[in-house]
């Protein structure tokens, strides 16, 4: 299946198997074989040694093979969305990039990249025939292919992946789907074995090669947290490198159910930083009102206030 897996003729590219020919007909993510991107913008708000003092120059692709209800980024991640803005044209996404990159910027991010993952090469291949050589960083849902993640090992640098859920209960309510922990774990730990769990620092203190992995607490899970962090300490590194989110809202304009209509409070945040510490893993925490600092609006040529 590896030699196939980038066929978009029979698309198999992210764990949903749709199998069908992108060229004439659309899956679960409605891409075809052209790019989907919402946005390209410098964004600082990532962990600090991935932003460094520069900043990291993001690339947004629109719509997703996971569809969460409460998702942040809604208004570029449901796939029944289309802006005429967007940019769907290797070229100009290529041009959009290297903008960003003359401004002396050496970190290139992939956002949602698990449906796109066969533009995103095209996209990476045609900023380095410019003459850049930027990190790579490939900052997905957690919702992906072994396969494609075992032909991106000498392609992608750092892998930000997210671990969303230990439940499958969990993961259908809220992402659509039940098996979301067993496919997480399995492509987390292929990016181990690509990247082990020491993280490699160019000399501006920004990463060079490493895995991160994201976990955001979401309201009244902070039990499901905890599983995760002794998941992720217990099969496979106690010296990981974390980043703990607190930052969940209840973003407007999304009918989420009851109980998540609410922020996280500091009590269950805290519980899940105490796990965090006394498993060993190393990484970073947010502060309790980081909530109010990520709140995107993707119609705005900045989308992050503070960028």
């Amino acid at each position: 299946m590896q030699d196939n897996v980038l066929d978009l003729t029979n698309c198999n590219i992210c764990p949903r198997h749709c199998g069908v020919n992108r060229y004439n007909g659309l899956g679960f993510c409605r891409i075809g074989v052209e790019p989907l991107v919402a946005s390209i913008f410098l964004h600082k708000g990532e962990e600090p040694v991935i932003s460094g003092e520069k900043g990291i120059c993001n690339v947004f692709f629109a719509h997703c093979n996971l569809q969460c209800i409460y998702c942040q980024n809604h208004q570029i991640s449901k796939n029944h969305t289309a802006n005429h803005k967007w940019l769907n044209n290797i070229e100009n996404i290529v041009e959009n990039i290297t903008k960003i990159l003359d401004t002396g910027v050496s970190m290139l991010g992939f956002v949602s990249p698990s449906h796109q993952v066969v533009q995103m090469l095209k996209i990476i291949e045609g900023v380095k025939e410019k003459g850049y050589h930027p990190t790579i960083v490939y900052n997905s849902n957690g919702y992906d292919n072994v396969e494609t993640l075992r032909l991106l090992e000498n392609v992608v640098d750092v892998y930000l992946p997210d671990f969303k859920y230990f439940c499958a209960g969990t993961s259908k309510r809220y992402s659509g789907v039940a098996d979301y922990f067993d496919v997480a774990a399995k492509a987390i730990r292929e990016m181990y074995r690509q990247k082990g769990s020491s993280l490699i620092l160019n000399e501006d203190g920004t990463i060079a090669f490493g895995l991160i992995v994201r976990h955001l607490v979401l309201p009244g899970h902070s039990y499901e947290s905890i599983k995760i962090l002794k998941y992720i300490a217990e099969n496979l590194s106690p010296r990981l490198h974390v980043s703990l989110m607190s930052q969940y809202y209840p973003p407007e304009n999304l009918r989420l159910p009851r109980e998540l209509e609410r922020d996280i409070n500091e009590n269950e945040y805290v519980q899940v930083v105490n796990v965090m510490h006394d498993l060993g893993l190393r990484g970073w925490i947010q502060e309790p009102e980081s909530q109010f600092h990520y709140r995107p609006d993707f119609n705005s040529q900045i989308p992050f206030l503070g960028d």
